[in-house]
């Protein structure tokens, strides 16, 4: 037979009983509470670490932006390119838009800027033509 004096008790048949100890719970400690207040991490790290942090962030909200620009440029660079000026109103539009791009002139450089270019350029022949 088992021999268990602190958790079990012997039955007539010799098998024990097992009985919880009084000073040890087997459900465990309560289990934690969730709150609505966030913990900022940020506080608790040294300051290179919280530059370095600030500086991803940063890079990545440019990062974002820029690419976000680029696809609101094309866009609006397709428009353009998509039907020739019907007025003079209309090429005004698109050479100010050029003349804004050439600020940078890396970009005048892009094989689709140069496409515009030349697109803004047979407007103004035509409507040339057409006065």
């Amino acid at each position: 037979m088992l021999q268990c004096p602190l958790i079990c008790q012997g039955r007539r048949d010799d098998r024990p009983i097992f009985r919880p100890m009084a000073n040890n719970r087997l459900d465990g400690p309560e289990p934690a509470k969730m709150t609505e207040k966030t913990i900022d991490l940020d506080q608790h790290r040294g300051m290179a670490a919280q530059k370095a942090t600030d500086l991803r962030r940063l890079l990545a909200d440019v990062e974002a932006n820029e690419k976000a620009l680029r696809l609101r440029q094309d866009e609006l660079e397709a428009h353009l390119v998509a039907a020739p000026a019907a007025n003079w109103p209309e090429a005004a539009e698109k050479a100010r838009y050029l003349l804004n791009l050439f600020a940078n002139p890396l970009t005048a450089q892009d094989p689709r800027r140069q496409k515009l270019i030349a697109a803004v350029l047979d407007d103004f022949e035509r409507l040339a033509r057409e006065v």
